[in-house]
């Protein structure tokens, strides 16, 4: 414990215990407001530490001082302060009484830390003028309630704002101080979060940084970075997708124009000074990243077309990590009261009430559908609460494990998709932001164990039998359509997405016609049935050439695109005719493969060598 009553553990990048008293701008801010009385006004860029300062500072700092926090940005006037009619003690009449937000009263001295300030509208901007002139909210002396300090925060920028405070009735009553990122304590959170590793060199690197890359690369961002490289992710995982784009670490040119892109370069050299890899991509990514998500208390954003599976490998992954069913919202009809409303209670004060899901204290994964398809702006900004602080009206939800807000990019097939638009200090909030593909999220599987044969020949066609931009637009929910039609013996088209005029999506159906018309092709299930007739061929492919044949390439292919199920059914079918495929197209089984595709190819490399020594013997 050091002199000034902040706690500290040594770690590899402070190994010594850091100076008497507040040790940055932000902390020495702090003491001085609270210390003289005055409100204190707090502007600087996202992401650079503001209120997890407080967080951290505050309640080592002032022992026995309670930080309250208020997310300015999705206060509604009657969160704060509400009149309702409650029974005169002496009377026994109904009278009006003025009701104040529970935080306010948290029976102990508090500090009060309004965040996100010039993001509230304009009823709220007017109660919080009241409180940042006079520390009073209607009727309320906060100062009689306990309060020993006030504070705004927020960042200037108009684009990630919603006014800007110009009243000099307003400004005559504040102190104000404009902060960079060397002004709070980021630096000594990030030491502590990774305790094992030397982070000297990533400040020196980040600080050597132009202030432009410095802005994009925020220490919230840098944060993410490195938890994707302590989970073995890839480094840019950890940059925010803003309107549909990754961001880039690039600079502008005088004109304007992006430059050169830096991203590579500096997330390498990161992973290079703690040690840590950064891998292209992983095996399995979506599952790999719900899973992290679960066990590292992680929000994450994963976005794609519509129709992959997204919604449905989360709620399977939520199930299986937890145990318990995800609490699930849609953002498209999800409001804000549909999430909390603020209630009196008898003694005088606003309750804020949470919808029933969110009090389950059972280990859950909470769901934001649609998630930049919100209802109204008032339920998006108070997400911003809940994925960055993990509460919501200030209060903290039990049981709540990871964070998984799912979205659709904001163009797909060259059509625009009805999205809103987000900030960088929205898009920021999550630890992994992960572009999905079709091919990341393995609903073949579970449209085999569903549809059974039909799923088998209708996966055949997509994989084999049409180009990529017709795979597009074929997604797992239109192959669903498809094999449901073909089940009802109804035409297939109308299962296709339909364009408007007449005009269906661009895809052949004739080739799965003939399929399920049991015009079959070569899959896996032709090869079984005629497995020695295969083996010849192979075997004379083996021996025209060391690189193999057109059938040596076809029957490569059916494994490559078959699903795990269908080649364990066939296990001694793929052992008996893997020795004749060369062995840098064995080698693809293993590489960059899904543990699952792994453990099968391993088992088939066993069986192949046992059936060859049987051959010996």
């Amino acid at each position: 414990m050091t002199a000034a009553g902040r706690l500290w553990r040594p770690t590899a990048t402070y190994p010594g215990p850091p100076e008497h008293g507040p040790a940055t701008r932000l902390e020495k801010f702090i003491d001085a407001m609270i210390s003289t009385g005055q409100t204190g006004q707090i502007f600087g860029e996202h992401g650079i530490g503001k209120t997890s300062t407080f967080v951290s500072y505050v309640p080592e700092r002032f022992p026995g001082t309670a930080l309250v926090v208020v997310p300015a940005a999705n206060l509604s006037p009657d969160d704060l302060l509400v009149n309702a009619p409650v029974r005169d003690d002496r009377s026994g009449e109904l009278v009006l009484r003025q009701l104040v937000m529970r935080q306010l009263v948290p029976g102990r001295p508090f500090v009060l830390l309004i965040d996100d300030s010039l993001q509230a509208g304009n009823a709220v901007q007017s109660q919080l003028m009241q409180i940042a002139c006079d520390w009073s909210l209607g009727e309320y002396d906060l100062r009689e309630l306990g309060c020993v300090g006030v504070f705004l925060t927020d960042n200037e920028s108009l684009a990630e704002t919603g006014v800007r405070r110009s009243d000099p009735a307003i400004l005559d009553r504040m102190v104000t101080l404009r902060l960079t990122a060397n002004d709070t304590a980021w630096r000594a959170a990030l030491a502590e979060r990774y305790p094992d590793w030397d982070l000297r060199e990533v400040f020196r690197d980040w600080a050597a940084l132009s202030p432009e890359l410095r802005h994009l690369l925020s220490p919230r961002t840098l944060q993410h970075v490195l938890d994707c490289a302590r989970a073995g992710f890839p480094l840019a995982w950890g940059l925010p997708i803003q309107n549909g784009r990754r961001l880039a670490l690039a600079e502008e040119d005088r004109d304007g124009r992006p430059g050169r892109d830096r991203t590579a370069e500096v997330l390498d050299g990161i992973a290079a000074a703690v040690g840590a890899g950064n891998p292209a991509t992983v095996a399995d990514p979506v599952r790999r990243i719900l899973r992290a998500a679960v066990a590292n208390r992680w929000a994450v954003l994963l976005q794609g077309p519509p129709g992959c599976g997204k919604t449905e490998i989360t709620k399977q992954i939520a199930r299986e990590e937890t145990g318990h069913e995800p609490v699930y919202f849609s953002l498209p009809v999800t409001s804000v009261e549909d999430l909390c409303v603020p209630v009196p209670t008898r003694d005088g004060s606003l309750e804020t009430m949470l919808a029933r899901p969110l009090l389950d204290p059972r280990p859950r994964v909470l769901i934001w559908d649609e998630y930049n398809r919100p209802k109204d702006k008032a339920a998006f900004a108070r997400l911003m609460e809940i994925t960055q602080e993990w509460t919501l009206a200030g209060r903290r939800l039990p049981g709540l494990r990871a964070q998984v807000a799912l979205q659709n990019p904001p163009y797909h097939l060259g059509r625009k998709l009805l999205v809103a638009a987000n900030n960088v200090a929205q898009a920021s909030r999550f630890t992994v932001s992960y572009e999905v593909h079709p091919d990341d999220i393995p609903a073949n599987e579970w449209l085999i164990s569903t549809y059974g044969e039909t799923a088998e020949t209708v996966l055949e066609w997509w994989k084999n039998d049409i180009d990529d931009e017709g795979r597009d637009w074929v997604t797992k929910r239109t192959m669903e359509r498809l094999i449901k039609l073909h089940r009802a013996e109804m035409p297939l088209q109308p299962g296709l997405m339909y364009l408007g005029d007449g005009e269906y999506a661009p895809v052949p159906l004739s080739g799965l016609e003939a399929r399920l018309a049991d015009r079959r092709r070569i899959g896996l299930v032709e090869i079984a049935e005629d497995r020695a007739g295969w083996e010849a061929r192979l075997a004379k492919a083996a021996e025209t050439s060391r690189e193999g044949t057109d059938d040596t390439d076809l029957v490569h292919q059916v494994f490559s695109n078959a699903e795990v199920s269908q080649l364990e059914r066939h296990l001694d079918v793929v052992a008996r005719l893997l020795p004749y495929l060369p062995p840098k197209l064995r080698a693809t089984y293993l590489v960059g493969q899904t543990r699952e595709r792994q453990r099968f190819w391993v088992a088939a490399l066993a069986r192949m060598a046992q059936l060859s020594a049987n051959g010996r013997a």
